[in-house]
C-alpha cells in the first residue's frame, strides 16, 4: 500500500459516486468512474465535473485546480475496462446486500491495495462474505453532499488488517476531510443515530405533531444543525432512508422499523431531491 496519487476507481455514478470521484479528482488521484454502461459512466463524470466546478464557483479551489481535475476523470464502461492495481476501488451503488457481493466479487479481480464500500449502514463481515482477501476490505462511509461534508467513517471489519485501516485513514486526510475509526456493526455510530432521528422526525408528520418545515426548524434553531432531519433525508433520498431503516430494522428490531409514511412516499417515487418532490418540493 505505496502512499502517493496513484489512481483509484469508483464504482456507481449516482450523487455520493460522482462526489467520490471528485474528492479524490481534486487531491491529484486519477479517478475512473464506472458504470454499467457508457452513457451512465459519462454521465458520471459529468456529474462529478459539474462538483468540481461548483467548488471553483465558490472559491474552493482555483480555475486551473479545478481543469486539471476534471481531466483526472474517466468514464469506464465495466469494472472489467478499468486499470488494474489501483490505489483503491471503492463501491457506491444502492443498499443491498445481493448487489454489493456482485460488485464487489467482481472490483477484486482488479487487485486494488484497498477494497472499500461506501455503504452507510450494512455490517461490513457480511459484504465481505464474497471477497477473497478480506484483509484488504473496510469501509469508507462519506457523507452527502460529499464537498461539504468532512467526515468519512472509516468502518473495520473483523478481518481488516491495520495496514489497510492505517491506509484509509490516511487517504482520507490526503483528500482533505476527516476520519473517525468504527467498529463493525449494522449502522455503525452515525447511521444508527441519524436514522434514528429522521425516522422519529417522519413519525411526528405522520402524528401530525408539526409541519416538515417547523420540525426542520427546531433542529436548525434549538440544536444548531445544518439543516433539519426531514429536509436532509430528502437531500439523501428517501428510498437511501427506507433501504437503511430496513437493515437497521432486521438488525436491531422494531425501533428503526420503516414508518408507513416512508413507505407510502418512496412506493408513490417521491424520493426527495432526486425527484423533486419529497418532504419538500425541489
Amino acid at each position: 500500500m505505496n502512499p502517493g496519487a496513484g489512481h483509484a476507481a469508483v464504482i456507481g455514478g449516482g450523487t455520493m459516486g460522482a462526489g467520490i470521484a471528485a474528492a479524490l479528482a481534486r487531491a491529484g488521484i486519477r479517478t475512473e468512474l464506472i458504470e454499467v454502461s457508457q452513457e451512465l459512466a459519462e454521465d458520471g463524470v459529468a456529474k462529478a465535473r459539474e462538483t468540481i466546478e461548483d467548488g471553483v464557483a465558490r472559491n474552493r479551489i482555483t480555475p486551473s485546480d479545478g481543469e486539471e481535475a476534471k481531466a483526472r476523470l474517466e468514464p469506464r464502461a465495466a469494472i472489467e475496462e478499468a486499470t488494474p492495481e489501483p490505489r483503491l476501488v471503492i463501491e457506491a451503488v444502492p443498499e443491498r446486500v445481493d448487489l454489493k457481493h456482485k460488485i464487489l466479487a467482481a472490483a477484486e479481480q482488479l487487485r486494488p491495495a484497498l477494497l472499500a464500500t461506501n455503504t452507510s449502514g450494512i455490517s461490513i463481515d457480511e459484504l465481505a462474505a464474497g471477497v477473497e482477501d478480506k484483509s484488504r476490505f473496510l469501509g469508507m462511509h462519506f457523507f452527502n453532499p460529499v464537498p461539504a461534508m468532512a467526515l468519512v467513517e472509516v468502518v473495520i471489519g473483523s478481518a481488516t488488517a491495520d495496514e489497510a485501516r492505517d491506509a484509509a485513514v490516511g487517504l482520507v486526510g490526503e483528500i482533505g476531510k476527516e476520519a473517525i475509526v468504527v467498529g463493525d456493526s449494522p449502522g455503525f455510530a452515525t447511521s444508527r443515530l441519524g436514522v434514528a432521528l429522521g425516522l422519529e422526525a417522519i413519525r411526528m408528520v405522520e402524528e401530525g405533531v408539526a409541519s416538515p418545515e417547523d420540525i426542520d426548524r427546531a433542529m436548525v434553531l434549538g440544536y444548531r444543525y445544518p439543516v433539519g432531519p426531514l429536509r436532509l433525508g430528502d437531500i439523501v433520498g428517501l428510498d437511501v432512508r427506507l433501504d437503511i431503516a430496513t437493515n437497521l430494522s432486521a438488525a436491531y428490531g422494531e425501533r428503526f422499523a420503516p414508518p408507513p409514511l416512508l413507505q407510502t412516499m418512496v412506493a408513490e417515487g417521491r424520493l426527495g431531491k432526486k425527484s423533486g418532490q419529497g418532504f419538500y418540493t425541489w
